[in-house]
């Protein structure tokens, strides 16, 4: 007679599996194996974040050697408007999020959005991200797609139950082999300067300052906060953005950032 396992049996089962690759560089491969016994996803991204060098992509779900690859277009040209690396750099407490509890409150009007992510047919996106040793940060992506729609709640709640447990051996998985994943600091992208160079001697510092936000998916109200300035003072500044830079819409501010991107 078979005795079927239980669900806790198969999770403590699938545990100890990946404690047994801890020191082995097909740990990330295991992690999402391991995961996937507690939430349904269609897409993963295991990355590391250090400061404002370039990110490290561990493993991915979306193929990195097509030109139009998600991940090659987010590495090479998009990074620095993503609302993960933005809460990484305002030092987001590790924990489990959804992508949407710790991005911009306009980031779905934003023409990255739009343009970019919307293309990866994502429902809702789910993160681990742990804060490791010397401001590095481990992050797990998991997406789910129309077919699966959005988190349920008792799948977070497992998910966060989990995250000390997991947190903790990605931690000692980095300690083992974080020399394997160098970030690159001179490899970083171009963008990081075009942010701060776009509009230079036609809008002033606190305009520039401004559109890097517009840019990163933040309304008026957001930005007033996050500036402490008042709301109408930032309406005020969008009018002039726009007029300095001979656009109407934020389709256009966009074009003229990626053509900036593009030049330097």
């Amino acid at each position: 007679m078979t005795t079927e396992i239980s669900p806790v049996e198969q999770w403590h089962k699938a545990l100890g599996h990946l404690v047994e690759h801890l020191r082995l560089t097909n740990f990330p491969d295991v992690l999402i194996e391991t995961l996937a016994k507690v939430a349904h996803f269609d897409t993963f991204l295991i990355a590391t974040y250090k400061q404002d060098y370039l990110p490290v992509v561990l493993l991915s779900s979306w193929p990195e050697a097509e030109e139009s690859s998600p991940i090659r277009r987010y590495l090479e040209e998009f990074y620095l408007l993503d609302p993960l690396f933005n809460a990484i750099r305002k030092q987001q407490a590790s924990g489990l999020y959804r992508l949407m509890e710790i991005a911009p409150d306009s980031f779905e009007q934003t023409e990255y959005f739009q343009t970019c992510y919307s293309g990866l047919g994502l429902d809702d996106e789910i993160i681990f991200l742990c804060r490791l040793d010397n401001d590095v940060v481990f992050t797990i992506s998991l997406g789910r797609t129309g077919r699966l729609g959005t988190i349920t709640r008792a799948e977070k709640k497992r998910l966060k139950e989990i995250f000390p447990v997991i947190s903790a051996l990605c931690h000692q998985f980095w300690l083992a082999l974080a020399s394997e994943y160098v970030h690159d600091k001179a490899a970083r992208s171009s963008l990081e300067q075009a942010l701060q160079s776009f509009g230079s001697g036609v809008l002033t510092g606190r305009e520039q300052e401004i559109t890097g936000l517009i840019l990163q998916g933040h309304s008026s109200r957001s930005i007033g906060e996050t500036l402490e300035i008042s709301t109408g003072t930032v309406k005020v500044h969008r009018k002039n953005i726009y007029a300095r830079l001979n656009i109407s819409a934020q389709s256009e501010l966009f074009s003229q950032f990626l053509a900036h991107l593009s030049s330097l």
